[in-house]
């Protein structure tokens, strides 16, 4: 960042832009928290609809939480309030301009979808065992990071 003093029309175009800060008990903040993919970094906040805004954060939440999850462990999600239970993440997307949707599977198995109103939006994300005796867990985060880049 230079030290230069920004114009007012710059100042109002940076505070558009996307930002993100987090920060974790003693040494426990990942290297690169703070950091968003180039297509959400090189997007103005206004420019996107609720629902594609909602879902770019999802995007970078569950790949964090991903990232945290050891060899036996795939990302799911709780729901609050009613008997829904838990989905285990298998897709997710956004329908403009308001509505953000995640696709998967229950505990037993059984295919699930949610579709919610951002107004609405609320993930508990949840580590459970892995569906399925395989090599390796399925990551859906890390996809999703890739297909925000194309």
């Amino acid at each position: 960042m230079d030290d230069r003093i920004a114009t007012a029309a710059e100042a109002h175009e940076n505070a558009a832009m996307p930002q993100r800060r987090e920060v974790h008990t003693e040494e426990e903040t990942p290297e690169n928290a703070n950091e968003l993919p180039e297509a959400v970094r090189n997007t103005p906040v206004e420019q996107k609809s609720p629902a594609r805004w909602a879902y770019e954060r999802l995007i970078l939440y569950i790949k964090a939480f991903e990232e945290r999850l050891d060899s036996e462990q795939e990302v799911a999600m709780g729901f609050t309030g009613g008997d829904a239970g838990v989905l285990r993440i298998e897709g997710m997307g956004y329908f403009d301009p308001d509505v953000v949707t995640f696709y998967g599977s229950d505990p037993a198995g059984g295919r699930m979808q949610l579709i919610q109103h951002v107004t609405q939006l609320n993930v508990a994300l949840r580590a459970l065992p892995k569906a399925e005796k395989r090599a390796a867990p399925r990551r859906i985060g890390f996809r999703l990071v890739r297909d925000l880049d194309t």
